[in-house]
Order: C-alpha cells, then structure tokens, then sequence
C-alpha cells in the first residue's frame, strides 16, 4: 500500500506510511480475528513481541517528531529505508523455505526464545514504524525459525495478531505528528471491502507459489523504484 501510495498517487512518503498504518490496524482486526477463531494465535508469543515493540515504536515515534521536522532530507531516508524493506520482504516471500531449511540445518535457533522474540518485536517496532512494512513475510519468517514446533498456520495467525496494536499505536503516533490523510484512509477502507472480496477468490483459484511469486515480485519492483532516481 505504501508504496502505490507515493509512486501511483504521489503522496508524501510520511503520509503514506501513516495512513497505510492506520489502514492496516483496521483491516488486520478482521484477519486476526478469523485467525483467533481457528485458535491460531498464540498469545504468549503476541504478549512477548509486543513487549519489544510497543516501546520501540514509542521511542520511534518521537524520534520521527523530533527528527522529520528538524531535518529537510528525513523524508529521503524513509524512502530509502523503505524501499530497502521491501526488497527484503520479496527474498523473504521468494526464499523463505530454503530459509527455515537452512535454518534448520545449522541449528540457528536457541533453545531459549523469549530474548530473541523480544528482540524481534523490538525490531520490528523500529521498521513498522518508519515505514510500514516488516510484519509481514519477514517477521513471520523469524518466528518460524525461533519457534520450530509451531505450525506455519498458527505463526500467521500470531504475527497477523501482534500487527494490530503495533499498527495502531504507530498509526495513532503518525496522525498525531500530523502524517495521516483521513480522507485517503477513509477511502481506502470503503475499497478494501470489495477488493478483499475479489482477491479472497482469486487467490482461492490461484497455486500459493504463483500468488507468493507475484507479490515478491510486486514488491521487489516498487522497492528498486523507490532506490532508484
């Protein structure tokens, strides 16, 4: 979202990435909730995230303030950040199997998990909220290498769950810096209803390879863009 943003309608990259917040605190309540009906959600592991990365954002959030306003070229650096995001979410999306293969061949994960699901909830309260994007195929591939014994379903659902206070309290911190559009928002949210619709079943009709190439594809495109003069 963040990217069509600012490169299809030509939206300051802040407002983007505050409004595109907001958009995504109130669709992901939807998902999580489904998630959560299923009983795939793990809340201890929400709770823990959500203890790195509520204080993070936090501290985000006044840094933005203090720095975006202060500096002429802060704008620039969230677009780089941003489209070097993106770049990461596509080889994530691309090779996240032969990740957690080769995550599992070496031993990369510690037999204790708090520190580190802590750490990456702190990361990712820094990422989501300069740019909006890292919640996403990254942190959920993370999780599935801290926690093995998990299934892939339920650590969806669990990552799906801890984004929505994560992107409420950054969306909430951006609209008061004064970065949200409510227009745009509102706009934004009377289309997502039909275009769940439409691509709940054009996704249900499409293999998941096909689907995860496309996006990382997407993604990828829109992050060399936003790099590249």
């Amino acid at each position: 979202m963040t990217p069509l943003l600012v490169l299809v309608f030509h939206v300051k990259v802040q407002t983007a990435v505050g409004t595109d917040l907001l958009f995504a605190a109130v669709t992901k309540v939807v998902g999580a909730g489904v998630h959560q009906g299923h009983g795939a959600v793990d809340w201890r592991i929400v709770r823990c995230l959500a203890s790195g990365s509520m204080p993070s954002a936090f501290l985000t959030l006044i840094a933005l303030n203090t720095f975006v306003h202060m500096s002429p070229g802060a704008n620039d650096l969230i677009l780089i950040a941003l489209g070097i995001l993106l770049v990461v979410t596509s080889i994530g999306l691309l090779f996240q199997r032969r990740l957690l293969t080769l995550g599992a061949a070496h031993a990369f994960v510690h037999s204790k998990t708090l520190a580190p699901t802590v750490g990456l909830g702190a990361l990712l309260g820094v990422v989501v909220t300069v740019t909006s994007v890292g919640a996403g195929a990254v942190g959920a591939t993370i999780l599935l290498l801290i926690y093995r014994r998990i299934p892939v379903a339920r650590i969806v659902g669990t990552d799906i769950a801890h984004a929505v206070p994560l992107a409420l309290l950054a969306g909430a911190g951006h609209w008061l810096i004064g970065s949200v559009d409510i227009k745009l928002l509102s706009a934004l949210l009377m289309g997502s209803i039909p275009g769940v619709i439409f691509g709940s079943l054009l996704s249900s009709r499409s293999p998941d390879r096909l689907v995860q190439t496309a996006l990382a594809a997407l993604l990828a495109v829109s992050g060399l863009r936003l790099l590249l003069p």
